[in-house]
C-alpha cells in the first residue's frame, strides 16, 4: 500500500505530505481546492504525459514522490532493483516487507525526470513499476483492465484453479509441440540443405576414422619425434656419463671414475667405523652412495643401448604419422582431443540429419498426439471460461443496479480462434452494455467518466478477493448519484478496501461517511494555495456537515453528518 504521497508546487499545492493508511481514504474538499492534484500526482507516478501546465504558476518544477510498502517478493521491488534502484526491506510479523519510493519531477519547461528506488529510470520503468502498484479509475486512458491480455488475465483468475491447472498443462503441451513442428519443418522443408550438411559431416567423419587418432596422441608424437631427431646427442650424452660414473672407452684414462673413487672412500672410512659412531654414520651413507651410483651407471648403460634399437626408420614413421595428424587439426580442432570432441558431436548431428522416413513419420504421428491433447485442452478451457465469464458478468451487473446504473450490464466474450496461442484459443473482450437495446461496447467507448468509474468499481470488487492491485484511486466514481446510490456506492467502495488500499476523490458525504480516514483538501483565503491534511474524528463531523448542507456550523447538519457516520458502521 502506498504509506506516503509527497506534492511540491503541483497546481495549487505548494507542498504537502500526504499519509495513507491501509482501508479506505477520502478526499474531499471544496470545488477548485485542488482534490484532483492528488490523482494527477499519481498520474505522474504512474508514467502518465507531462503536462508542465500542472506546474504552479511562478514555481520551477512540480515534484511527485510515494512511497510505497509491499511484500518483499513484489513485482515492483524486483523492477526497482533492475532498474538499479534501492529497496528497504524490513521484518513485519513472520514476513519481510519492502518499501519502494517512486518520484516524478516536471519542469515549467515540459522536462520530466523519473526515479526508482532514488535511481534516475526512463519514465518506462516508472511506469511499469506503478502499473504494478496502483489502479486508477476514472478516466478511460487510465482503465486498469482495458487491454485484452488484462482482461482475460482477470477473467482466468476470477475462474480459478482449475483453469489455472489446465492453463499450465497446455503451456507445457504447446512447447512440446512448437519444438516437435520446427523439427519436423526442418526435415521436410530443408532436406536439401540437410542433405548436403550431412554429406559434409560423413565426409569429415571418414577422413577422421581413415586416421583413428587416439586421445593426447599428437602430444606423445612431438615427445617422440623430439627425441629421434636428437638420437645421437642423447646417445653421447648417456656414455659420457656412464663412462665418468664407471669408466669405459668414453672415460678420461688419466682419471679415476666415479665408482672407484667412491669404493675407495668407503674403504678408508669402513677400516675406522668402529672407532667412532658418527664416522660409522657417514660410512654407511657413501656405501648408500656406491650403490646408486651403480644403479645409475647401470641404467645409463640400458639407456645408450636402447637407443641403438631406434633409427631413421621409426622417425620416418612418426613424422608421417603427425603430418596426417596436423592435417585433421588444421581443419577439426586445435588439438587430437579437440578433433574427437568435435567428431562425437558430428555422429549426433549426423544421426539427426539422416532422411530417415520412419523418423519423418513418427514426427507427424507424436505433432498429431499432440495437436489433439492441445484441442482438448483449449475446447476445456473455453468451457471454463464461458462459465467464469457468464458468473463475472451476472455479478457485475448485479453490482451495477446497486450503483445506480440498473439497466447496464457487463457482457464478457469468449470466442474461440483456430490458431493456438500462449493462452489458448479464446479472444476476450469486456464490454458495457449500458440498457437492453444497446448494443455491447468496449469499456470506454461511450460512457461517461463517473459512469466508467462505476463499472470499474463493480468490477473491481468482484474481482477484489482473486485479482487485486496493492492501491485502487477512484475519481468521478459518485459523479451524477445521490441519496441511496451513493450510499451504496460507499459500502461498495468499503467492501473493496477489505482487501486493498482505496483512495476516492469525492463530493459525496454518503460515500465520505464508509472512510477509515478522511483527507481534506483546503483552499488559502487568497484562492492560490491549498493544503492536504488528515481529519481527526471531530474535524471529520464538521467536513461531512459541509458537504451536506454547505454550512459546517449547522447543529443539525453536523448531528445528521454522525448519524451518516453510525450507519456506515454498522
Amino acid at each position: 500500500m502506498i504509506e506516503e504521497i509527497h506534492i511540491h508546487d503541483l497546481g495549487v499545492i505548494t507542498d504537502a505530505v500526504l499519509p495513507l493508511g491501509p482501508g479506505l481514504s477520502i478526499l474531499s474538499g471544496e470545488t477548485g481546492a485542488g482534490k484532483t492534484m492528488v490523482v494527477t500526482a499519481l498520474g505522474m507516478l504512474l508514467g502518465n504525459r507531462s503536462d508542465a501546465g500542472a506546474v504552479r504558476s511562478g514555481a520551477p518544477r512540480a515534484v511527485a514522490e510515494a512511497v510505497v510498502r509491499v511484500p518483499a517478493g513484489h513485482p515492483a521491488a524486483a523492477l526497482v532493483e533492475d532498474a538499479g534502484g534501492a529497496v528497504d526491506v524490513e521484518p513485519v510479523g513472520d514476513a519481510d516487507e519492502a518499501l519502494v519510493t517512486v518520484a516524478r519531477t516536471v519542469t515549467a519547461e515540459g522536462r520530466s525526470r523519473a526515479h526508482v528506488g532514488g535511481r534516475s529510470a526512463p519514465v518506462g520503468t516508472l511506469s511499469a513499476v506503478g502499473q504494478t502498484l496502483v489502479a486508477v479509475h476514472g478516466q478511460s486512458d487510465q482503465l486498469r483492465l482495458k487491454s485484452a491480455a488484462a482482461q482475460r488475465h482477470a477473467l482466468d483468475q476470477y475462474a480459478g484453479e482449475e483453469l489455472a491447472a489446465d492453463l499450465r498443462r497446455y503451456r507445457e503441451l504447446l512447447a512440446e509441440y512448437r519444438t516437435v513442428q520446427q523439427t519436423l519443418r526442418e526435415v521436410t522443408e530443408h532436406g536439401r540443405e540437410r542433405a548436403l550438411e550431412a554429406q559434409t559431416l560423413q565426409g569429415a567423419l571418414e577422413e577422421i576414422d581413415a586416421v583413428d587418432p587416439e586421445p593426447g596422441e599428437d602430444e606423445r608424437l612431438d615427445q617422440e619425434s623430439q627425441k629421434l631427431t636428437n638420437l645421437e646427442q642423447l646417445r653421447a650424452a648417456a656414455l659420457t656419463a656412464h663412462a665418468a660414473l664407471s669408466g669405459g672407452e668414453f672415460s678420461d684414462g688419466d682419471s679415476a671414475d666415479a665408482t672407484a673413487l667412491i669404493a675407495a672412500a668407503h674403504r678408508a672410512l669402513d677400516q675406522e667405523a668402529g672407532s667412532d659412531r658418527d664416522l660409522e654414520e657417514l660410512a654407511g651413507r657413501v656405501a648408500e652412495l656406491a650403490v646408486l651410483v651403480n644403479d645409475i651407471s647401470a641404467d645409463l648403460s640400458g639407456y645408450a643401448s636402447g637407443l641403438d634399437d631406434e633409427g631413421p626408420a621409426r622417425l620416418a614413421e612418426v613424422e608421417a604419422r603427425r603430418a596426417k595428424l596436423k592435417a585433421l587439426t588444421r581443419k577439426y580442432g586445435a588439438t587430437v582431443d579437440e578433433v574427437l570432441e568435435w567428431a562425437q558431436r558430428s555422429r549426433t548431428r549426423l544421426d539427426e540429419l539422416t532422411d530417415d522416413p520412419a523418423r519423418e513419420q513418427e514426427l507427424r504421428a507424436r505433432l498429431e498426439r499432440l495437436h489433439a491433447g492441445l484441442s482438448e485442452l483449449a475446447a476445456r478451457m473455453t468451457e471454463r471460461r464461458q462459465d467464469a465469464a457468464h458468473r463475472l458478468s451476472e455479478a457485475v451487473s448485479a453490482e451495477l443496479t446497486a450503483l445506480a446504473m440498473p439497466n447496464a450490464s457487463l457482457v464478457i466474450e469468449v470466442e474461440p480462434t483456430e490458431e493456438f496461442s500462449g493462452h489458448g484459443r479464446d479472444e476476450i473482450a469486456f464490454l458495457l452494455k449500458p440498457h437492453a437495446g444497446a448494443a455491447p461496447r468496449p469499456l470506454g467507448k461511450g460512457a461517461s467518466g463517473g459512469e466508467l468509474s462505476r463499472l470499474m468499481l463493480a468490477i473491481e470488487v468482484v474481482l477484489a478477493a482473486v485479482d487485486p492491485v496493492p492501491t485502487f484511486v477512484f475519481d468521478e466514481v459518485d459523479s451524477g448519484v445521490g441519496g441511496k446510490a451513493a450510499v451504496e456506492i460507499g459500502r461498495r467502495l468499503k467492501m473493496l478496501a477489505q482487501h486493498v488500499q482505496v483512495l476516492v476523490v469525492t463530493h459525496l458525504p454518503q460515500v465520505a461517511a464508509f472512510a477509515d480516514q478522511h483527507i481534506l483538501v483546503t483552499k488559502s483565503r487568497d484562492s492560490t494555495v491549498s493544503d492536504v491534511r488528515v481529519l481527526d474524528e471531530e474535524e471529520r463531523v464538521v467536513e461531512l456537515a459541509r458537504m451536506l448542507a454547505g454550512h459546517e456550523d449547522s447543529a443539525a447538519a453536523r448531528e445528521h453528518a454522525r448519524e451518516l457516520v453510525r450507519d456506515a458502521q454498522l
